[in-house]
């Protein structure tokens, strides 16, 4: 079992881990990434000529865990015999544990919630006009994403955190419905003229944080709760 330690600035943090984490402070574009033989889409951003992908996805390919602290983010990749013992491993049957099918399932569906708030907060940061046609694409692809965490949850924990990850989920669509319409009455001015309004809004910093505490808890394995995501 590897662990890579990512102590960085907050600003480099931003880049590191996708733009969604600031709902939309940067442009993004998707791109597929191989690890360990195994392949699947990620977020990247390529800044002063280098390449920055989402580490949340790259925990998800190489079937590892990823955690938040005070100080920066642990990426723990399993190595080849750590995977093949985990695979023989029955599921835990405590009230707190994650199954790791859950697992896999809740943290595509925190990658999808980033996509979609990602890509409303630059629209609107940007000034540009939001289609509800083009934002709606965004919550079918997040609510799918809900039902096949909700069709993997099998375990107490599991279902426990489903509740989390469907609270974080109509955070999401009522933060979009707001920015959709206020876009749509030409209202949102204001957040084009002051960079990071948007951000500090108590509504979008109570969306980040639990975003924050769901991708912690989903790497872990183990059911917690926390204010932010009720």
């Amino acid at each position: 079992m590897r662990q890579v330690y990512c102590c960085i600035s907050p600003s480099l943090l931003a880049l590191v881990v996708g733009p969604a984490m600031a709902f939309g402070q940067a442009q993004h574009q998707s791109a597929t990434l191989v690890v360990n033989g195994q392949s699947g889409r990620a977020a990247v951003i390529q800044e002063d000529g280098r390449t920055y992908v989402d580490v949340e996805a790259l925990a998800r390919l190489a079937n590892g865990s990823l955690r938040f602290n005070a100080n920066g983010i642990v990426l723990t990749i399993p190595s080849s015999s750590d995977s093949g013992s985990a695979a023989e491993t029955p599921k835990a049957t405590d009230d707190s544990a994650l199954s790791r099918d859950f697992m896999k399932a809740g943290i595509e569906e925190i990658a999808l919630l980033r996509e979609w708030g990602a890509a409303i907060g630059y629209a609107i940061q940007n000034g540009y006009p939001i289609q509800e046609a083009w934002a709606a694409n965004y919550q079918q692809k997040a609510a799918q994403g809900k039902r096949l965490a909700e069709t993997a949850a099998s375990t107490g924990g599991d279902r426990n955190a489903l509740q989390l990850l469907t609270n974080e989920y109509e955070g999401v669509r009522q933060w979009s419905d707001r920015l959709v319409k206020a876009s749509k009455n030409m209202n949102t001015a204001k957040y084009s003229m002051s960079p990071g309004s948007l951000r500090d809004e108590p509504e979008t910093q109570k969306l980040i944080t639990c975003w924050h505490f769901l991708s912690s808890m989903l790497g872990g394995g183990s059911f917690q709760d926390d204010s932010s995501c009720h």
